[in-house]
């Protein structure tokens, strides 16, 4: 089955990455704010050229995935990002500036919160699965969390932050 890619399918896409950048600029710059060293402050108007440039790559890899359905979209953002960030690009010490003053934390909260608004869409179908399903998310659930979690940990304590 092939995705057909219409105007409406770009203006969604462009429409609900527009909203996450939005939402994660804010984020970032609470982040910023919040975290007690007044030298990371990062403004929205700071941060907006990292989070367009973002933006940016997420637009053009969402279309080349619809075009070319076959490599998944973040195969497009990982190849596109490497690409535009390289020291030997002509971009990549501006991208590198830029990109820089976003945090991750503060990116992935709404597309996490999308996710879930997505799930929660789709509540029917999840339940069609049954309980042996649920108990299987459930478990995926808390073992990334634990997962992410000891990483963390492991990596703060080796840099000596914790």
């Amino acid at each position: 089955m092939e995705k057909k890619l219409t105007m409406d399918k770009v203006a969604e896409f462009v429409l609900i990455l527009a909203i996450s950048a939005v939402i994660s600029l804010i984020g970032n710059t609470i982040n910023t704010i919040t975290d007690g060293n007044p030298d990371t402050f990062v403004s929205i108007l700071d941060g907006l050229p990292g989070m367009l440039i973002l933006f940016a790559i997420a637009i053009v890899s969402t279309l080349l995935n619809a075009v070319f359905p076959k490599i998944p979209t973040i195969i497009y953002i990982t190849f596109i990002g490497i690409i535009l960030g390289m020291p030997y690009s002509p971009t990549g010490a501006y991208v590198a500036e830029q990109v820089n003053k976003i945090g991750l934390l503060p990116s992935v909260t709404p597309v996490l919160a999308y996710a879930g608004v997505s799930m929660g869409k789709d509540w029917l179908e999840f339940k069609k699965i049954g309980w042996r399903g649920i108990v299987v998310a459930i478990f995926v659930m808390i073992g990334t969390y634990v997962g992410s979690a000891l990483i963390a940990q492991i990596i703060l304590s080796a840099q000596g932050i914790i």
